[in-house]
């Protein structure tokens, strides 16, 4: 395992980190406990030590699970949550995509950050993030005021901002906004080989500023682990369906994906590489990424997530290739 800072902080993470959303909120097909328990016990023992999770995750199973699961490591493990959706106020675990509410006022911080702490079984927490937060909430100063009151409490370390729920383009503004306004820590992104929309932005403002970016969906839910067809299904309630709910939908992720995917093979053939393992390698050759977090939901890609940073990395000539791939859309009409 590699470990990078994000930016000029202090704030140190495994290359590879555990989403924990992917075991948490049953929306990835993993509902069993005792899996669940065993690819996050499987990850530390791999060299995972970062772990990034959310007070509305199964409305608090994604901080429980954390301290059921690795609660003895405390102090070898960075713990980065969020905080922004008011379940408390409408319990039971959020159902598919809807977005809950949001309350961004300082009461609710403080206590929200009391439960996490509470849930996590910590008296810190590593990195406290604003949960798809828009413009409104980064600039809200009462807001960032109770943040660096608990900072000042030692009930925070670092502050961030996590943007979505899905890639929107406005949040190349939001994240630059996070960066250079409130000099946050990190931004985490949706970014992938195949879904590059928010990178540049996003990566020059932590640049400028000292930050580091967190990505999320590395492998464009599943496409970039290279065992998809053109006949692949989700089961109901799978957090996939939404990529596939029309026919026009499911063509350009899917099925356009695919016809992308086959250009690929460069990055695979005498490299050693797996293609979900050279999704990472892209990611790592942008400097101010700290940290990826591949859904994990098996053991055996678990194996091959944490292997990435062994593997040869990206040469230039392959990043250019990529790059030159994506402006053209890989060569395909724009839906």
């Amino acid at each position: 395992m590699q470990y990078r800072n994000f930016g000029k902080t202090d704030l140190k993470a495994s290359v590879v980190g555990f989403g924990v959303w992917t075991v948490s909120t049953g929306m990835w097909g993993v509902t069993d406990e005792a899996l669940r328990l065993r690819l996050l016990r499987r990850a530390f023992e791999l060299g995972v030590t970062f772990y990034d999770t959310a007070d509305v995750y199964g409305d608090g199973l994604g901080e429980t699970i954390l301290k059921q699961a690795l609660g003895e490591h405390r102090d070898q493990m960075v713990i980065a949550t969020k905080f922004g959706y008011d379940f408390y106020t409408s319990p039971g675990v959020q159902p598919g995509q809807r977005e809950r509410p949001h309350d961004w006022s300082p009461a609710y911080v403080k206590r929200a950050c009391e439960e996490s702490l509470k849930r996590l079984g910590t008296d810190y927490i590593d990195l406290y993030q604003l949960h798809n937060s828009r413009v409104d909430a980064i600039d809200n100063d009462d807001l960032f005021a109770a943040l660096e009151e608990l900072k000042s409490e030692g009930k925070i370390r670092n502050i961030g901002t996590a943007l979505g729920p899905a890639i929107d383009i406005r949040q190349s503004e939001e994240g630059e906004h996070s960066f250079q306004k409130r000099h946050v820590a990190s931004v985490q992104i949706i970014y992938n080989l195949l879904e590059q929309q928010l990178g540049e932005r996003v990566f020059a403002a932590a640049r400028e500023t000292g930050g580091g970016v967190m990505v999320r969906v590395p492998h464009a839910s599943g496409l970039l682990e290279g065992n998809y067809t053109t006949e692949t299904e989700f089961a109901p309630g799978d957090h996939r369906n939404w990529r596939i709910t029309s026919t026009d939908k499911r063509k350009a992720w899917l099925e356009d994906g695919l016809k992308k995917i086959a250009q690929l093979e460069f990055l695979t053939d005498g490299t050693g590489r797996t293609l979900g393992q050279a999704a990472l390698q892209f990611l790592w050759s942008e400097p101010t990424l700290a940290s990826a977090l591949p859904n994990i939901y098996d053991e055996q890609q678990l194996e091959e997530f944490c292997a990435a940073p062994d593997q040869t990395p990206l040469t230039d000539e392959e990043i250019a290739r990529i790059k030159g791939l994506y402006a053209e859309n890989f060569g395909l009409v724009a839906a």
